[in-house]
């Protein structure tokens, strides 16, 4: 099963804004891949068949034929792949997507919009089709940078919501809402406010994203895993809170989460995509 994968970081200044910039092709692990929510967004630009998303339990499907644009969520998604997908997209960093967006972020929480929504029809038929054209996935990877580049503009607030945004995640999101406030010299509601607007969560919505991340990742599939202890280490009141925090942020049991990662693991050894999308059926 074929699956090329290629990612690199931005040049300054979108490497303060963006995680990677990636490009994919060939046959998905599976037709459903679930993506557990994480503090980070995500922009896509597709360049192949449509792809489904649903945003959660409960939410209707929904076709994506020139791509998609999510902040930060607060819920799994699944993405249902066609035999073949081709795209190319941008990991953003929580507060990413604002300098790009013609919408605050809050707009757009749990809800992914198409890039025709974003930039325009004009425009994205446009990239799209020097995208295609393209000579490899370096060169598309440069093009979608200069696009981004073009599009960057003033945000205001940004500085606040960024640098302590950093400060939620250096903590692994064990920091009060009461102490960021104290650093930062606003109130808690300023903050809050700024958040959702750039970021569509707020301050301690992102903070419990960065500690379930954190926590979850360190997660070895193949060892038994301690539950009990992991939740007291991560600073869970208990386990069964840990619980809680799991089937919000995956949409599974901590016990049938580790049974889907090892089944991709069976699966797939080595896959390019292990570790974060899990196997939806």
């Amino acid at each position: 099963m074929r699956v090329e994968y290629v990612s690199r970081v931005p040049r300054p200044p979108l490497d303060g804004l963006i995680d990677d910039l990636y490009y994919l092709e060939g046959t998905p692990p599976y037709a459903r891949l679930t993506l557990p929510a994480s503090p980070a967004a995500l922009l896509i630009v597709n360049l192949g068949a449509p792809f489904r998303i649903r945003a959660g339990t409960g939410t209707e499907t929904a076709e994506y034929a020139d791509g998609c644009a999510i902040t930060t969520p607060t819920r799994a998604f699944t993405f249902g792949y066609p035999p073949e997908t081709r795209s190319v997209g941008v990991h953003f960093k929580p507060w990413g997507p604002a300098l790009f967006l013609p919408m605050p972020a809050a707009e757009l929480c749990d809800r992914p919009v198409t890039v025709e929504q974003v930039w325009g029809r004009p425009a994205v038929a446009e990239l799209r089709d020097r995208l295609a054209t393209a000579g490899g996935p370096h060169e598309m990877l440069t093009l979608l940078e200069q696009e981004l580049m073009r599009r960057l503009r003033e945000t205001p607030g940004l500085g606040l919501v960024r640098d302590t945004s950093r400060v939620i995640a250096a903590t692994g999101g064990a920091v009060t809402i009461g102490d960021l406030s104290v650093t930062t010299g606003v109130s808690s509601t300023h903050l809050t406010q700024r958040f959702k607007e750039l970021i569509g969560v707020t301050p301690k919505r992102l903070a419990r994203s960065y500690r379930f991340a954190a926590t979850v990742l360190t997660i070895n599939p193949a060892a038994p895993i301690d539950w009990a202890g992991l939740a007291g280490d991560a600073g869970y009141f208990d386990q069964a809170h840990f619980g809680h925090e799991f089937r919000e942020f995956t949409g599974l049991t901590p016990t049938r989460y580790l049974e889907v990662r090892r089944q991709f693991q069976r699966d797939h050894p080595g896959h390019v995509l292990d570790g974060w999308p899990l196997p939806a059926d």
